[in-house]
């Protein structure tokens, strides 16, 4: 009977502690903030990155709290639309990530993305950690290293309060295909891309 009550309360004591132990296989994600224009597309960019757990489309970098769509779209919010990535860094890494938000935006521009003007548009690296701004700096630094561009006008931020936008403009291009293909093909994305990187993207 002894051994009976100490086995008892034991295993109650170790069912309550492990209630404080983090689970062994839980999922540590990471998270990324880019700004590369449409934040439609930038989507699409992203989660098709094996790793990517998830990809909201919002805002950030501005004064106005919870600001609308309509609001950022004025240009007077000083918003920019941005994408906030999730993902596992034991499947992708964050230099990974910057090569794809690198080769999916037009760096030579200022105040704009492709056919959306405005400085609500304009391309940045928001960076959450210093580990982050280190590497965006590197990637940054490397790319102007290269000759191939004369300017390269895209940001390096740390990041501030980030304000999803609406449920109509998450996935966005999963939801309206037939629409996000014609603004995306209209907007010239695709064919800046072929001519600043020399590849079409899938």
């Amino acid at each position: 009977m002894t051994w009976v009550n100490w086995s008892r309360n034991t295993a109650t004591f170790l069912v309550g502690l492990s209630s404080f132990l983090p689970v062994a296989h839980a999922q540590q994600l990471d998270e990324a903030i880019f700004g590369g224009g449409c934040f439609w597309c930038m989507e699409e960019t992203f989660e098709k990155i094996r790793g990517v757990k998830s990809v909201d489309s919002g805002y950030t970098g501005g004064r106005t709290p919870s600001p609308t769509y309509e609001q950022v779209s004025q240009g007077n919010t000083g918003h920019v639309e941005v994408v906030r990535v999730q993902y596992d860094p034991q499947q992708v890494s964050y230099s990974t990530l910057l090569k794809a938000f690198w080769t999916n935006i037009d760096p030579t521009v200022e105040n704009r993305q492709f056919c959306d003007v405005g400085a609500q548009y304009r391309s940045a690296i928001y960076y959450l950690n210093s580990e982050q701004h280190q590497q965006a700096k590197r990637s940054k630094e490397e790319l102007q290293g290269t000759g191939k561009f004369k300017k390269i006008y895209t940001t390096i931020e740390a990041a501030q309060p980030f304000y999803v936008a609406k449920e109509y403009h998450q996935d966005f291009y999963r939801k309206n295909p037939l629409r996000y293909q014609y603004y995306k093909t209209t907007c010239g994305r695709e064919n800046r891309l072929n001519e600043v990187w020399g590849y079409k993207p899938k």
